[in-house]
């Protein structure tokens, strides 16, 4: 039987894993470092003067809420009219598109660290940057994680060990900042920089990627599977047109698998595809039949982002050291931001070398629910102030311990979750489901972030 091209070629120098480490890590740099440099927008909004000696706000902005609001907001909306629009949009615009605009919204932002400008306008301006730098960030999410799942799954696992490590640059970014000797306003120009230039690699990244055999192979396998079977079904017939008489072919060309092998065979049976079953096999599947398959792992991903969300980083950044002096100025820099970002990025890590539980196993969702352990476990930490429950966990030690728990947890659930869908559904919908479970993700976010407020109440 006639079989099409089956050996794919090598990732020489593992050049395409290193791309898609890169545009994993690309992805998640805009919110990350706008988070690092809050502390540059709160000093630079939130005016102060001394009335009788004391040191009186002229106006609060909370920038950290309004940050939060207007990241997740479009974040959300512009998934899910990704997840419905994306086949309208070719992919190159949407990728490329996206890339181009994250990087002039940075250079934007690096710019105006140098323009003195009234802080209503200032904020004004801020708030729209970070509207629309998520809006673009959430179509290349969406993309990207449509592309990715096309290839071997080992590639889903790091791309997802991007996002995590971006999240590590931004902790060391904040401890960085704080052992610094530099003025703020320096400090702050170099933190809008660093995604600059990050964003420019990615894009250059995400350009190289069709130039390289092993990425044209998945991301365009049908058509080249198509090619090169046309091309031995026409070497097969001796002639290249229709004189063998064992392979009928009705408006279109047969499929491979409709080849008899046997030609001497006296009845053999004579298949053939129809144009319109070729395009019936071909023609992608509707989001609701994608969704139909993909449904518990995009439950995961939401659940495991609302717990985590929940409670990282509005309860965990107000957990209190037993140990006064230094310490206490880098312990949550250390403790949180850097141990949950290294616990994360790990968990994400290790969906390379070992995936348990399989895709279909019922014992992946239960584990996911049970995350929410860490709710109580972390709400009884030294978290202050506090007005309702004890606190059961006061060490330091023990607090290190459910964090880094905590943190392995989210990125490998999270990694799996986003490995797994694509797999569920056919190669010409991998992209669907991509856009999809980005989609869950950003809603398991939204809904974590909302959750946050409450925890924190009932603490």
């Amino acid at each position: 039987m006639i079989k099409g091209r089956t050996d794919a070629p090598r990732d020489r120098g593992w050049l395409v894993g290193i791309i898609f480490f890169i545009l994993g890590l690309g992805t998640l740099l805009p919110w990350n470092f706008f988070m690092t440099a809050s502390m540059y927008f709160n000093r630079r909004l939130n005016k102060t003067e001394y009335v009788n000696g004391t040191a009186v706000a002229l106006k609060e902005y909370y920038f950290n809420n309004w940050m939060t609001l207007l990241s997740q907001l479009p974040l959300l909306l512009c998934t899910l009219l990704n997840s419905f629009f994306y086949q309208r949009i070719s992919e190159m615009v949407r990728l490329a598109g996206s890339l181009v605009f994250i990087l002039i919204l940075f250079i934007l932002t690096a710019v105006l660290v140098k323009v003195p400008m009234e802080e209503d306008h200032f904020f004004s301006v801020t708030m729209a940057t970070i509207w629309f730098i998520n809006c673009f960030v959430a179509v290349l999410q969406g993309s990207l994680f449509g592309l990715v799942g096309q290839l071997p799954q080992k590639y889903s696992a790091v791309f997802m060990s991007g996002q995590g490590l971006a999240g590590s640059f931004a902790a060391i970014a904040m401890l960085i900042s704080i052992a610094s000797k530099t003025d703020h306003e320096t400090a702050a120009l170099g933190y809008f920089i660093t995604p600059c230039v990050g964003t420019l690699i990615t894009l250059l990244c995400y350009l190289l990627l069709p130039r390289l055999e092993f990425a044209q192979f998945y991301l365009n396998k049908s058509k080249s599977y198509e090619v090169e079977t046309t091309d031995e079904l026409l070497k097969e017939s001796g002639t290249g047109g229709n004189d063998d008489p064992n392979i009928q072919v009705n408006g279109s060309l047969p499929d491979c698998d409709d080849v008899v092998e046997d030609n001497t065979a006296p009845n053999s049976t004579q298949a053939f595809l129809t144009l319109e079953q070729v395009e019936a096999r071909d023609k992608k599947s509707s989001v609701k039949e994608v969704f139909k398959k993909i449904w518990v792992m995009a439950f995961c991903v939401t659940f495991v982002f609302t717990v985590t969300l929940a409670l990282f980083p509005a309860v965990t950044v107000d957990v209190k050291t037993i140990y006064p002096g230094n310490w206490e100025l880098y312990f949550i820099p250390v403790c949180c931001f850097l141990l949950f970002n290294l616990g994360d990025w790990i968990g994400r890590s290790v969906t390379s070398i070992v995936q348990w539980p399989p895709k279909d196993s019922l014992l992946f969702p239960v584990l996911v629910v049970c995350r929410v352990v860490f709710v109580p476990l972390l709400l009884l930490c030294n978290v202050q102030p506090r007005s309702y429950l004890p606190v059961f966990f006061e060490y330091d030690a023990t607090f290190i311990i459910i964090m880094a728990l905590f943190s392995l947890s989210s990125g490998y659930c999270v990694c799996l979750s986003m490995s797994y869908a694509p797999q569920l559904v056919a190669p010409k919908d991998a992209e669907t489901a991509g856009a999809l479970m980005t989609f869950f993700l950003a809603l398991g976010l939204s809904v974590g972030a909302a959750f946050s407020f409450v925890l924190r109440l009932v603490v």
